[in-house]
């Protein structure tokens, strides 16, 4: 029985005879030369470094997009993070977080039962890094007169304004620029005793003009505000 002729013997015999598609076959098909690409030299030590720094790269970058990023301001305003929700704008739920408030700035201050009174100089530069969240502030003096006895508890502490909630259940937002505002620090009294007068302070807005988290290192420096 002899052998089948090979397809690519097939097609070159429609343009060619028979010897000739078998010579063309055997020629350049089955005895076609194989060119081999001859081995790599080594490669050099700067260029190991490279593809070992490039290597690194690449992981750090597939590590980085595995990590969830942060949102952004403007994520968050859109999906209404930064908002209170209308039912949790009651002034009793905030209550309970000026008296934990009133402990922090006792504790601040180094105020105690033999200790009753701060001084400018030594609780200037504590007021001004303090955390305002909870404080009971009241608007005493500001370019806008209708701001002025606006009361209320610091419910969001921002880098430009203080927004507070009034005994009303109302979410107001005060700009810390051109106004003053005031806010007391009840004192504890010893055992057997009437309780003291709270501790009164007065403070510019402007020198809480940074975000609570910033202001622990920010230098408090005591200057005359001639705009208020």
């Amino acid at each position: 029985m002899a052998e089948p002729i090979p397809f690519p013997q097939e097609l070159l015999e429609r343009a060619h005879s028979p010897s000739t598609a078998a010579s063309h076959y055997t020629e350049r098909v089955i005895k076609r030369p194989l060119y081999v690409r001859p081995t790599s030299p080594v490669p050099s030590a700067r260029a190991l470094r490279r593809r070992a720094l490039n290597e690194r790269q690449e992981k750090a970058r597939k590590r980085s997009k595995l990590k969830p990023r942060p949102l952004s301001a403007a994520k968050k305003r859109a999906l209404g993070l930064l908002e209170i929700p209308n039912e949790q704008q009651k002034y009793a739920i905030y209550e309970g977080l000026h008296r934990l408030w009133t402990g922090y700035m006792r504790d601040v201050l180094g105020l105690n039962a033999e200790r009753t009174h701060v001084t400018a100089a030594s609780a200037g530069q504590i007021l001004a890094s303090a955390d305002m969240h909870g404080a009971i502030l009241e608007v005493v003096r500001s370019r806008c007169v209708s701001r002025v006895g606006l009361k209320g508890i610091v419910v969001r502490d921002t880098k430009f304004t203080f927004e507070i909630i009034t005994d009303k259940n109302v979410v107001k937002s005060v700009p810390k620029e051109h106004t003053m505002f005031r806010f007391e620090v009840p004192l504890t009294a010893s055992e057997g005793e009437e309780a003291p007068k709270p501790l009164l302070f007065e403070i510019l807005g402007e020198q809480f003009q940074a975000r609570a988290p910033d202001r622990a290192n920010k230098k408090f420096r005591m200057h005359y505000q001639p705009d208020i």
